[in-house]
């Protein structure tokens, strides 16, 4: 038999963040479908590897600049990671939060570590357990995209959610 009080109080908390414009309906049913096909082979093509995430899901959530706040977009990405995650219970992940190349070192591994906190927390209340996230911050040390100019900026400003093997 399966419990639905911690679904239920997971995504009451999804409805107070202003992020993700979800309706009540749209979290529950979320959490239905997610957690409906735990342990089932759903994706019979994707092994469930760390590729088949990125690839399936998208593995990046993009922030403004010097902020923290998730996104409409990086929320839907978010939901699609939680939801191969909840079929995949044998992986767990790390959340690498980034920045890009203004501001000090010390400024950047703070805002790159509110970054990976902030996806993870989303993660959290989508149904993902707590235990199978862990964060670490790069600030601005590990750049995805060279350059001196807001292209570049954009690409670094991120959290990347990497399937541990």
């Amino acid at each position: 038999m399966k419990h639905t009080t911690p679904y239920l109080s997971l995504a009451a908390a999804a409805l107070l963040f202003s992020g993700c414009t979800t309706s009540k309906k749209e979290v529950l049913s979320f959490q239905a479908d997610a957690t409906s096909t735990v342990g089932q082979e759903v994706y019979s093509s994707a092994g469930g590897t760390h590729r088949d995430f990125e690839s399936l899901e998208g593995n990046r959530v993009f922030f403004a600049f010097d902020s923290s706040s998730i996104g409409e977009k990086s929320c839907q990405t978010l939901k699609k990671q939680v939801e191969w995650l909840l079929q995949h219970p044998q992986h767990t992940v790390t959340i690498e939060g980034h920045c890009d190349e203004r501001g000090t070192a010390d400024y950047n591994l703070g805002l790159g570590e509110r970054r990976a906190n902030a996806a993870k927390q989303r993660l959290i209340e989508f149904g993902m357990a707590p235990d199978r996230i862990k964060v670490i911050s790069y600030g601005k040390e590990k750049p995805f995209s060279q350059g001196h100019h807001e292209k570049a900026w954009a690409q670094n400003r991120v959290a990347i959610t990497v399937v541990d093997e």
